[in-house]
């Protein structure tokens, strides 16, 4: 006889049964329609294989189906988080770490912030911005089953221009040329070149920066720094190879010159102009807003005393201003996919950016769709994830209320799930 109760271990729940039921007292099958009342999911081999109205018996679907009761619970696909940095988080002692950790201690350091990430309820990231090796170490073994993590797409280290945001800065010399990344490059071709070494080493997504960043620790401003025919050359090249291009761009020229080079994302997008705007609509490319980031920096910078002046500066001017040119680019029917910027804010905080984005004036059901539906076609897996539909992985999360009557709820997932494998619950 089927046993009614929450699983609490991934290996008690991989020993009990191969097939799993879903009771669901309101079920959001997609965020582009009404949730449903009373419905019951079938799961699989780590992918649903049926949707049934009403409270189903497991024992009609299979002898020792295990029954999962959450018909006091709204469920919805896991939460995607289109920009995080999973090897660290921005604070005070980051230059410190920088030479005292080694790469073992970061790899082991991200391991803990995407199982804090997966709790969190974002079954899926794109990672946009890490040191290579222990990223794509990290995406592996989470595919793998080896530790509990999202799904990860991962960019390793930016396609950046010599002396521009993604290269390393604010340090010695020597120490500069140590740590400066193989995909520094200048000139089309070389960044043509620097592209594909970022493709052989495991890159899932290209990264670019074609403007000037927040972070950087120089007053070289956050106006574009990567040319015209370096982004063309980097989004041809990566296109060429299966790759996705997402853009870090704050300036409206960085942001149009990447939007005409024909980059799949825009992350921030701070100052898109009337421009961008029409460029956005035109190519169909994502906007990846990341208002935690903007509302971070802000608040550290008027807080904290570890900023130097040039960042400092920077923060308070382009977070304050990315609000406005949010609410902008959203009114005017921009496509966007849900981003944090997480490493810059806390990890496991990501869906405060929800919050954000609804003070900002876009609508619950907006928010939620950016969170699924958009952020799993801009990663091109639409068929696979995004919804809760036949045949789609089961990724699962579960709250005590719906999210489009108050978009709070998202702030505390207590049910995860994760490729049909329960990881947490309350």
């Amino acid at each position: 006889m089927a046993i009614s109760i929450l699983v609490s271990s991934v290996v008690a729940q991989a020993a009990w049964a191969d097939t799993l039921v879903i009771h669901a007292g309101e079920l959001l099958v997609s965020a582009k329609q009404a949730p449903l009342k009373q419905q019951s999911l079938v799961i699989r081999d780590g992918k649903i294989i049926d949707r049934q109205a009403g409270f189903i018996n497991p024992d009609q679907v299979s002898d020792n189906a295990q029954l999962i009761d959450l018909s006091k619970r709204f469920v919805m696909a896991g939460l995607m988080d289109m920009h995080v940095h999973l090897q660290g988080e921005l604070g005070p002692n980051n230059d410190k770490e920088m030479v005292n950790q080694s790469a073992a201690d970061t790899l082991v350091k991200s391991a803990h912030f995407a199982k804090k990430t997966l709790y969190a309820g974002f079954t899926t990231v794109r990672d946009l911005g890490s040191r290579a090796e222990q990223i794509y170490a990290l995406r592996d073994g989470i595919a793998r089953g080896w530790i509990e993590g999202p799904t990860i797409i991962a960019a390793g280290t930016s396609v950046a221009v010599t002396g521009g945001h993604g290269d390393v800065d604010g340090i010695a010399p020597d120490l500069m040329r140590l740590y400066t990344a193989e995909t520094v490059c200048d000139g089309p071709y070389d960044c043509r070149r620097a592209t594909r070494h970022a493709i052989k080493y495991g890159a899932d997504v290209i990264k670019i920066t074609s403007t000037g960043g927040v972070l950087s620790d120089t007053d070289t401003g956050t106006g574009q720094q990567m040319a015209d025919d370096e982004i063309k050359e980097v989004v041809e090249t990566a296109h060429a190879l299966g790759r996705k291009v997402a853009s870090h761009a704050h300036a409206a020229t960085g942001i149009n010159a990447a939007l005409r080079a024909g980059v799949d994302s825009i992350e921030h997008g701070s100052y898109a102009d009337k421009e961008s705007i029409k460029l956005f609509k035109k190519s169909g490319a994502y906007l990846v807003p990341t208002l935690m980031a903007g509302d971070t920096v802000v608040q550290m910078a008027k807080t904290t005393d570890f900023m130097s002046d040039a960042i400092r500066a920077k923060a308070i001017r382009v977070g304050s201003d990315m609000i406005e040119n949010f609410q902008r680019s959203y009114k005017a029917g921009v496509k966007i996919a849900y981003g944090t910027d997480s490493g810059v804010s806390k990890h496991g905080n990501n869906a405060r950016e929800a919050q954000l984005m609804h003070d900002a004036g876009m609508s619950a059901q907006d928010i939620l769709i950016s969170a699924t539906i958009h952020g799993a076609d801009l990663i091109g897996k639409s068929t696979s994830l995004g919804t809760l539909e036949a045949g789609k992985i089961a990724d699962i999360i579960a709250m005590d209320a719906s999210p489009l009557a108050d978009i709070n709820q998202l702030l505390d997932i207590n049910f995860v799930m994760k490729s049909g494998k329960v990881v947490k619950q309350k």
